[in-house]
């Protein structure tokens, strides 16, 4: 949900260039309530497949970091949906690019939204490799966890250092990769065998 409704908007957004503007941008201007719903359903939809992560990794390795990690970038997700972004790269145009308490708050949040993804991958990657039936898994894990690290630094030096560039390209990479990732993991869960819990 969250790749579909951000590439649809960036690619019909009158006045965006989504290879060069952040997808957090879509929150700003004429529309901008759809992205900041994107986010925060799609936050509270990963805060509900923490809950069944949990359900699901009982115990072992990551049983616990797991969900907890998930559930945080849950949080992210619903916090940067929150808390505007300030406008970055000239968009929407005309618009102050002073930074604001609001924008301040929008970013640490994306990027606990980032950490926790990356996190994630690593520990859960760790609770497979520990499986010979499951290694496929864990190196794509490890993959996917470096892929979303190097996209969020390459990303913020290209605002920050470079002021423009391809930021809006690099950003759905990382985001794209990460998603998947989740929305893979629960498809993969969705296939093995939930015990019940005993009611006495």
């Amino acid at each position: 949900l969250n790749i579909v409704v951000l590439l649809i908007l960036g690619a019909t957004r009158p006045g965006y260039d989504a290879w060069q503007i952040p997808d957090s941008n879509l929150e700003l201007g004429e529309g901008g309530w759809i992205q900041i719903t994107n986010y925060i359903l799609c936050g509270a939809l990963v805060l509900g497949f923490a809950i069944g992560l949990r359900w699901v990794l009982r115990t072992g390795r990551g049983s616990t970091w797991g969900p907890i990690l998930l559930g945080l970038d849950g949080l992210g997700l619903i916090g940067t949906g929150i808390f505007l972004t300030d406008p970055v790269l000239g968009y929407p145009p005309g618009a102050s690019s002073t930074p604001t308490v609001y924008g301040t708050l929008h970013n640490l949040f994306g990027q606990l939204q980032f950490v926790s993804v990356i996190a994630v991958c690593f520990v859960l990657a760790r609770r497979d490799a520990a499986d010979p039936a499951e290694r496929g898994w864990a190196w794509y894990s490890v993959a996917t966890g470096l892929l979303v690290a190097v996209s969020d630094v390459v990303f913020v030096l290209t605002v920050k250092v470079l002021d423009g560039g391809p930021a809006g390209l690099i950003s759905r990479i990382g985001i794209i990769v990460g998603w998947s990732w989740i929305a893979l993991l629960a498809i993969r869960l969705l296939t093995k065998k939930v015990p019940r819990l005993s009611v006495e």
